[in-house]
């Protein structure tokens, strides 16, 4: 069970789809080239590797423990920690006047990507401090900067977001926490948060609640409710934290998966009120609590690589080991390692494919982000900007579920073997299905794929990256490479289905929504199918160029198998989805309620 960071493949990508080298002439990037990247992957890969990867089935056969309101973490998740704060990781994307290291989400997403894959559990405890630190650069005031941020992005203190309530999940207009303004301008908070991640640890100093809640005579829905922090320690006025908050765990949940990341309940005001102060203006919290979900979202998408990262090399070492019955062909005339079945292939090879083409994608989103943030021209961060925000919801939504599919293939190479505990296959299983129902369940990110993406725009944004997608299958012919032919076959077919439901969203969300959103999920897994395709096209190209060079071929000519493998087996499924979404609304929905 243990985790070897795909370094090779993470700065294939950084280097050649998402042009580390131009992201460097960015202004702010000017040190963040291709040598960095290098640099600073293989030193999160010893990190995580021999640190933080031992510690996964550790932190799931001895979960986190709550006891009399204190959550104690898995053992050795306190030390690995340390290391990680030591390390300076908390703080890699974060900007350099906060003492972050300022550097280019591309390079970040890659070393969270092998956070994740040796645990995400421990991963989670980071991502959330992440959202937290951008919601407070964001919105907050430069008196709320000035006392949380530094400490947040060391490391030495920690975040959480919450959002949901026992009567309020993806509702959020559902919410009833309160807030009672104080003569001094800080607020007094009231309420139950419950799904909270690593609301409470003994891992960090102190804990920086981000809350929803409602100020008093706030109006009715989303458009009343507000952001708050509400430390669990308040702090000194010389930045040190002081007096306990009046924020109390209460529980904490017993979870199929992720088992050692503690999802607790928390209790706000039950002794007088706790502290708090508002992020930006009154009712405008559902809006900045979005900054941080899109910077959680974007994460989610990259666990679900993560994850199915590990299942497949899980898979490969028992494949290659496991001896059993002679191979069809004849080629070995007697028992042999079950990876010389046609079947086995197949199955490793779908991991193999969906793991390499949803890690592109999220990197090449990556790399949009930086330009969004840092180009100096207006137009271009604009494009950039509309380009990341389409692809967030087909990052979070498809990478996840391929995550299920993959952890499930999984287990099944490893046969009745997989269904033991010993073998590590069960864990990723369990663990990846938390990925399409938190921060978001894969319909809301289908949802949002829908009406912010595509129906508000008429398509606009969705039909301009299917231009860049045809622009790629013309460079594919235009090799005349026997692969890459057939990859921009397969690249047409399935961009002309997916051009058919765009138009399909736009012209019928308004006058027919239940047909739009009856295939609303269809949609963004034929949406997140086309993406990865496009960028295993475009990897395909670049491993072309490079054997012609005589730049290590065995890895160029695997990624050209793995891409026609994405093409035949993956993007052949688009015109089947494209129909389901087209026309099989009506039996979704034709079923009386009353027959279910």
């Amino acid at each position: 069970m243990s985790y070897v960071a795909p370094l090779k493949d993470m700065l294939f990508n950084i280097k050649y789809l998402a042009g580390i080298d131009q992201i460097a002439q960015l202004p702010g990037f000017e040190d963040a080239g291709f040598d960095t990247a290098q640099a600073v992957l293989e030193e999160a890969a010893k990190f995580n590797e021999s640190v933080v990867s031992p510690l996964n089935w550790e932190g799931d056969k001895n979960p986190s423990s709550w006891h009399d309101g204190k959550v104690t973490a898995t053992p050795g998740f306190k030390e690995a920690f340390h290391q990680f704060v030591q390390g300076g990781w908390q703080g890699l994307q974060h900007p350099v006047d906060f003492g972050g290291q300022g550097l280019p989400k591309t390079i970040g997403a890659s070393c969270g990507e092998m956070q994740n894959s040796a645990s995400i559990s421990f991963a989670l405890c980071p991502l959330l401090t992440d959202g937290a630190i951008e919601a407070l650069l964001t919105a907050g005031s430069d008196e709320l900067k000035a006392i949380y941020l530094e400490n947040l992005v060391s490391g030495k203190w920690t975040g959480t977001m919450n959002l949901t309530e026992p009567q309020a999940g993806s509702d959020l207009a559902a919410v009833r926490t309160r807030a009672e303004p104080q003569a001094d301008g800080s607020y007094k908070v009231f309420g139950t948060k419950i799904f909270i991640t690593w609301g409470e640890h003994d891992m960090a100093e102190n804990i920086i609640h981000l809350v929803l809640a409602r100020v008093s005579g706030a109006p009715e829905g989303v458009k009343g409710i507000s952001l708050f922090v509400v430390p669990k320690f308040n702090v000194n006025k010389d930045g040190s934290s002081g007096s306990r908050n009046d924020v109390h765990c209460v529980s904490i949940e017993h979870k199929m998966g992720i088992k050692a990341s503690p999802t607790a309940v928390l209790q706000f005001g039950d002794h007088g009120g706790a502290l708090g102060y508002l992020v930006g203006q009154e009712n405008r919290g559902l809006e900045y609590m979005f900054i941080m979900m899109n910077a959680a979202r974007f994460g989610v998408g990259v666990q679900g690589i993560a994850i199915a990262e590990r299942a497949y090399q899980t898979a490969v070492t028992f494949a290659r080991e496991r001896v059993q019955s002679r191979p069809v062909d004849g080629s070995i005339m007697a028992s042999a390692p079950i990876i010389h079945h046609p079947d086995v292939k197949r199955m490793l090879m779908t991991m193999r494919a969906y793991t390499e083409g949803c890690r592109a994608m999220a990197t090449v989103a990556a790399s949009a982000f930086d330009a969004a943030h840092r180009h100096p021209d207006a137009q271009t961060r604009k494009d950039n900007q509309t380009f990341y925000e389409f692809m967030v919801p087909l990052i979070k939504g498809y990478s996840t579920e391929m995550s299920l599919e993959v952890t499930s293939l999984g287990v099944q190479v490893h046969g009745g073997m997989g269904y033991i505990e010993e073998t590590g296959c069960a864990q990723y299983y369990r663990d990846a299905k938390i990925l399409t129902i938190y921060e978001g369940t894969t319909a809301i990110q289908a949802n949002d794929l829908v009406g912010r993406k595509t129906s508000r725009d008429g398509g606009q944004s969705a039909k301009a990256v299917a231009k860049q997608i045809e622009a790629t299958e013309g460079q594919l012919v235009a090799s005349g490479n026997a692969d890459a032919v057939v990859v921009a076959r397969r690249l047409k077919t399935a961009r002309e289905a997916f051009v058919d439901v765009v138009n399909f969203v736009a012209g019928n969300t308004k006058a027919s929504p239940n047909a739009v959103f009856s295939g609303s999920v269809p949609y963004l897994m034929l949406s997140g199918n086309l993406m990865a395709g496009w960028q295993l096209g475009r990897a395909l190209l670049v491993a072309i160029e490079q054997i012609s060079q005589g730049v290590d071929v065995p890895f160029m000519q695997a990624k050209i198998i793995t891409a026609r493998f994405y093409a035949d087996h993956m993007l052949t499924k688009a015109p089947g989805i494209r129909d389901a979404i087209t026309e099989g609304a009506e039996s979704v929905t034709a079923l009386a309620l009353d027959s279910f």
